[in-house]
């Protein structure tokens, strides 16, 4: 697919349909065979003045051109394209994968609502290789299940419940971009090995931290040492395992002494302690506060933010 002259590309809402206003309010959820098998899976280059889009590979292969970038992009993958950019795709075949395409203007004031840091996210054309072992992939597909429940069932608030699931999903790609740390000018994201052992320790951490507290107990299911899981924490994470376990740890703490009344002994034992005072002297150790002293302060300040 050549560069094409921005003046003579076609502007659509979706590709073979005349281009929505740029106030419209909607969004849209189709797979990817539904409206590439009629073009010989062929899209040609075309942009949207008002809908963000964001696709999934499931399977298959794609050569997508994203403005002046041709992107060879292998399933498993996701890709975003913002409005204004000029996109055209040419996919293989056996590609299979959804696609939502939603207003961007309408998601942009939601994440300024609750999450600005993610508008830069919403602008930005990406396209993201997956591995299995990557944290967050595993609540793309519900994400994009959920949003064609919504499209294929026009209810009461159909629009919000849409914009809220994708806002979800745009949230999970900021994370996946925050798992690159191969610093180059293109737009496709690799992992590095590095980068890929440490989600699988992330991830274990994510699954295992009620009952597993010990790096020697990571290090075994990761086949490496406790010592070779430490360095290389510190050179990918700039801090050691032991505190990337004991980070989860008290964040779960933290979670469930603010939004639940579950007594702290309860809590203590739910989180793999062998009492309420070893929990308590490790919750103090971390946060300079008890558990108890935490939870009121906590419950204090959110009772405040609440007033007129």
């Amino acid at each position: 697919m050549a560069s094409s002259n921005l003046r003579v590309i076609p502007s659509y809402g979706l590709y073979g349909d005349q281009a929505a206003p740029a106030w419209t309010h909607s969004f849209s959820f189709e797979w990817i065979p539904q409206r590439s098998r009629p073009y010989q899976w062929l899209i040609q280059p075309h942009r949207h003045d008002a809908f963000l889009q964001v696709l999934c590979l499931t399977s298959g292969h794609v050569q997508t051109q994203i403005d002046d970038a041709l992107i060879d992009a292998a399933a498993p993958c996701v890709l975003v394209i913002p409005s204004g950019h000029v996109h055209g795709f040419r996919f293989t075949p056996d590609t299979d994968g959804p696609v939502v395409t939603a207003s961007q203007t309408s998601l942009e004031s939601l994440a300024q609502a609750v999450f600005p840091e993610l508008i830069a996210t919403i602008r930005k054309p990406t396209v993201i290789g997956l591995v299995p072992d990557m944290r967050y992939v595993d609540q793309l597909m519900p994400l994009f299940l959920a949003l064609e429940q919504e499209a294929r069932t026009p209810s009461q608030g159909q629009v919000a419940a849409a914009m809220s699931l994708l806002l979800a999903l745009m949230v999970q790609v900021l994370r996946l971009n925050g798992l690159d740390t191969d610093d180059t000018r293109s737009t496709h994201h690799s992992v590095t090995r590095q980068a890929k052992q440490i989600e699988r320790f992330r991830r274990l951490v994510d699954e295992r931290f009620r009952q597993a507290h010990t790096v020697a107990a990571y290090a075994r299911d990761l086949g490496v040492s406790p010592g070779q899981l430490t360095r290389l924490c510190r050179e990918v994470l700039d801090r050691s395992a032991l505190q990337v376990i004991n980070e989860r740890v008290l964040h779960e703490a933290q979670r469930v002494l603010i939004y639940t009344t579950l007594p702290i002994k309860l809590l203590a034992a739910e989180l793999g302690f062998e009492d309420d005072a070893y929990f308590s002297r490790f919750f103090r150790k971390h946060t300079g506060l008890t558990p108890k002293a935490f939870r009121a302060r906590a419950l204090q300040e959110m009772g405040r933010a609440a007033q007129p």
